[in-house]
């Protein structure tokens, strides 16, 4: 589908739109009206579940997931209906989805510092390509039972997902995912080094800090 000046600028809009959303920081939030405190004070100090879930609030932890993914999900539903509404394809909500997920990455309101992407990477996925996001799922949870290591296991899944939308045909889905993948290793740079080092902690192993 050719992209036309109008769905060039939709897309743009939904970008925008998208960012706002995405950089509204759930985890942040819901820490301190929990009475936590400042979750970037803690472990990581990231805004994203792994690191509400430091406080050992589990509850909180999963509230936080819930709102981070569905930050990537809504904004993409919209778009994508607009765009249908009006011929535009899935470029709009493309263009939604890469929004929430950089606000998640870089929130304005945070100094441009955000969380890892995850969360929201996973609610764009299910809002722009269910299938793939059942890879996801599979993938994650599989790695996870045979080395308990969470960020492994979000890289493994992160990385099988354009793999597995390439060979079903998803075309320009396919190749956004792959660019939202490989910002997803940018943010983990720590987190592969440690990988490689074989330093990095498993899941319910305490420490200071989680890159």
């Amino acid at each position: 589908m050719e992209l036309s000046v109008e769905t060039l600028a939709m897309t743009l809009l939904a970008l925008a739109g998208g960012y706002l959303c995405g950089s509204v920081p759930f985890g942040l939030l819901f820490t301190r009206m929990a009475g936590l405190g400042d979750i970037r004070a803690i472990g990581s100090g990231n805004i994203g579940m792994t690191n509400v879930l430091r406080t050992g609030n589990k509850g909180l932890a999963a509230l936080t997931l819930l709102a981070d993914a569905l930050k990537g999900t809504l904004p993409v539903l919209l778009a994508l209906w607009w765009g249908r509404q009006n011929a535009m394809g899935p470029y709009p909500a493309m263009g939604a989805g890469l929004g929430a997920f950089l606000g998640h990455l870089y929130p304005v309101w945070l100094g441009f510092k955000g969380g890892k992407g995850v969360a929201t990477y996973l609610g764009v996925l299910l809002g722009l390509a269910w299938p793939g996001f059942l890879v996801f799922v599979a993938a994650w949870v599989g790695c996870a039972v045979v080395t308990r290591i969470s960020s492994l296991s979000a890289l493994i899944a992160t990385l099988a997902v354009p793999i597995v939308l390439l060979l079903f045909g998803y075309g320009p889905i396919a190749w956004f995912f792959l660019l939202m993948s490989l910002i997803v290793y940018a943010k983990h740079h720590a987190n592969i080094r440690r990988l490689l080092d074989g330093t990095e902690p498993r899941m319910g192993q305490k420490r200071e800090a989680a890159g």
